[in-house]
């Protein structure tokens, strides 16, 4: 007898296919009939998880960073993400925008003007819209985009890139596994492993395409004057998820790689004419001070935890580091998928400091603008709504409709890489690890983003988009711990090999006359 992938002519893992649709459609459904229930059980389950667990949050975030630095600089940084033969498939170019595409992308946009405006008017430890709150604004949105999300990133990628093009193995997260585990990644326990990743995928995924679809429809209202309600957010996610099934269709080399490559020259675009057209000298100042600012404060920030409130660090740290470990799945086969062939040290240094970079460019270009303007009374920026931040400080700029049409655009095409990468790998944790899947399966799933978006906003807007963050991250941070660990066994067993190898070819080696 057939089984129901054989009839459909699926290829998937069934297991992990089947759960995380029932799990996904279950939550799609409930979300339908009972949005205010499922908005008070979201608020619930955030309060509990910043309230009791928002330190294991910190603690874990902050081993990644060490962990991925340490093995930048040891010896494992030699050892290639393929055989010792193999060379990178992409230039340097589309390498980094498809990194900052799939890992940065739409939240950049959104928060770029918003978190430093926050930071300032609700500051987590100065007092309101003070000299003090202005540093710390800059300061903590730094931190929140700085090199910690890429820790988190590359400790998916490399895993993922090192057993599955050095070491044979299926390119899925269960791989990573493969040193603690055995064969035994094959079973229950790598259909868990993977039925996580794809729950936690969807819903930062999801977050994303959410928050998209409220700034373009902010974009919208600042071009056309349409209504930026909920009605519209879904009317956006239906017609966005449209194009992205198109560029699904199309695949990663017509598809994914040259929508990033224009998003990147986009991006860039747009950043150089706020810089030219804004406070230019201010900006270059505030570059050099912002990023001394960082580094001087880095390890502060990476341990402190708010033992007064945990609302500022709830509503924003473990909000971000929610995100982005519930991303790490995502992103961290995406980058893995188009990096064999780089050593590990290239590929750590590479994914955590040149995306960072231009991620700090942008910051201080949107975000000291932002302020800049709202202290000296140029305009009004922390009286809009999130969404509306940067079309406020756009609005302020020559050429204002210009760059706000560019903007939208460039937001919509991260929308379209992020759906379309994000399917991509879900489908291929759904498939067992085939780096090829059916164009049709990822069709599916991104039209199932799509639908989870919906759902998100359509039961609690925003706060939903972080609680969906906060929860699907939690489960799967201890993963990321567990990966770590099994990654630097392999490097060391590989390591440890090696060197046997040497000296054994060394004592067979005949002597010199």
């Amino acid at each position: 007898m057939k089984s129901l992938a054989d009839k459909f002519n699926l290829q998937v893992n069934p297991t992990v296919f089947f759960t995380s649709i029932v799990i996904i459609l279950g939550f799609v459904f409930i979300g339908v009939i009972a949005p205010d229930a499922t908005y008070v059980v979201f608020e619930a389950v955030q309060d509990f998880i910043v309230v009791n667990f928002g330190w294991f949050y910190i603690i874990a975030v902050a081993v990644f960073v060490i962990f991925v630095l340490g093995i930048a600089i040891s010896k494992y940084g030699d050892i290639k993400l393929g055989p010792d033969d193999s060379e990178p498939e992409y230039s340097y170019f589309s390498w980094f925008a498809m990194l900052f595409s799939a890992g940065m992308g739409i939240g950049l946009i959104f928060y770029g003007v918003a978190e430093p405006i926050w930071n300032y008017i609700w500051p987590p430890r100065a007092e309101e819209a003070s000299s003090a709150a202005f540093d710390e604004a800059m300061l903590f949105t730094f931190f929140h985009w700085g090199i910690h999300p890429w820790a988190i990133y590359i400790i998916v990628g490399m895993s993922l890139a090192y057993f599955h093009f050095r070491r044979g193995l299926p390119l899925s997260i269960r791989s990573a596994f493969y040193p603690i585990w055995g064969n035994k990644i094959y079973g229950p326990l790598g259909d868990t492993i993977d039925i996580l990743a794809v729950f936690g995928t969807m819903f930062g995924v999801a977050t994303s395409l959410g928050i998209g679809a409220t700034q373009v429809g902010a974009g919208l209202s600042y071009l056309f004057g349409f209504e930026n309600d909920v009605t519209l957010w879904v009317i956006l996610i239906a017609i966005i998820t449209l194009f992205a099934t198109i560029s699904v269709w199309l695949g990663l080399d017509k598809g994914i790689r040259r929508l990033s490559n224009f998003n990147l020259s986009l991006a860039g675009i747009l950043v150089v004419f706020v810089f030219i057209a804004g406070p230019t000298l201010l900006l270059l100042n505030s570059l050099m001070v912002n990023i001394g600012t960082y580094v001087q404060n880095v390890v502060e920030t990476t341990f402190w935890i708010d033992t007064e409130t945990t609302e500022w660090q709830g509503a924003w740290t473990l909000f971000y580091w929610g995100w982005w470990i519930a991303w790490s799945p995502f992103v961290g086969m995406f980058i893995a998928r188009v990096s064999r062939g780089r050593t590990i040290r290239e590929f750590a240094i590479g994914v955590m400091l040149v995306p960072t970079s231009f991620t700090f460019i942008w910051l201080t270009v949107f975000g000291n603008t932002g302020l800049f303007f709202e202290m000296e009374g140029i305009a009004e920026i922390s009286g809009l709504e999130d969404p509306e931040m940067l079309f406020g400080v756009l609005e302020s700029l020559p050429l204002a409709t210009l760059s706000s049409i560019a903007a939208t655009l460039l937001i919509v095409t991260f929308f379209v890489t992020s759906s379309d990468s994000g399917s991509l790998v879900i489908d291929m944790l759904a498939s067992g690890g085939n780096p090829n899947p059916p164009r049709g399966q990822r069709v599916f799933w991104a039209l199932s983003e799509g639908a989870v978006a919906a759902v998100l906003l359509l039961a609690g807007g925003h706060e939903a988009l972080q609680t969906a963050a906060i929860t699907t991250g939690f489960p799967f941070a201890a993963v990321l711990l567990i990966m770590a660990f099994s990654m630097y066994r392999a490097l060391n067993k590989e390591s440890t090999e090696k060197i046997a190898s040497k000296r054994h070819y060394s004592a067979k080696k005949p002597k010199e006359e």
